[in-house]
């Protein structure tokens, strides 16, 4: 069976090895000084793509569970690794309704862990007043506008980091 490959860059890599034993539920199977992986069977993976993020690139990651009693499940895991876990019910979103909670890793990362609960015609609706800012029109669904900044009014970064050195 194939296995999707998803590779991130952290700032601080105990500290994501931490939250993401803790959200997997599982320790990783190679750590090195600058490394760590995990080979996991569940969660399988659902890999999407579009066009309504703020820019090219990453937008967020995420773990879709099969049932209501999954989705409690990670919410403590989620909760155990830090506070203010964003709940969203009844959520219309990427073409489906969805239970959901969203969280960011140690470096900032949106992860996403939900429930579908039916498929809609479009593509999502807004979770947030008008007022606030980015909330309204067609692509205000997914990540929710959970941190805001100078650079950004969303959770998703404007600009990448420079990196240097080999890639994997």
């Amino acid at each position: 069976m194939k296995r999707l490959h998803v590779h991130v860059s952290v700032d601080n890599l105990a500290d994501s090895i931490k939250f993401y034993s803790g959200m997997f539920a599982n320790e990783p199977t190679v750590v090195k000084t600058d490394y760590a992986k995990w080979m996991l069977d569940d969660p399988r993976v659902n890999f999407a793509i579009s066009q309504r993020g703020a820019q090219t690139g990453l937008n967020h990651l995420g773990i879709q569970v099969e049932s209501a009693t999954e989705l409690s499940e990670m919410q403590d895991r989620l909760n155990a690794l830090q506070p203010g876990v964003e709940k969203e019910e009844g959520v219309a979103c990427c073409y489906a309704k969805s239970d959901k909670y969203w969280v960011n890793d140690p470096s900032g990362i949106a992860w996403e862990t939900y429930h579908t609960l039916d498929t809609i015609p479009v593509f999502g609706e807004s979770n947030k007043p008008a007022t606030d800012q980015k909330a309204a029109g067609p692509d205000a669904c997914c990540i929710p506008l959970a941190k805001t900044s100078a650079q950004s009014p969303c959770c998703v970064p404007k600009e990448q980091k420079a990196t240097s050195g080999a890639c994997c």
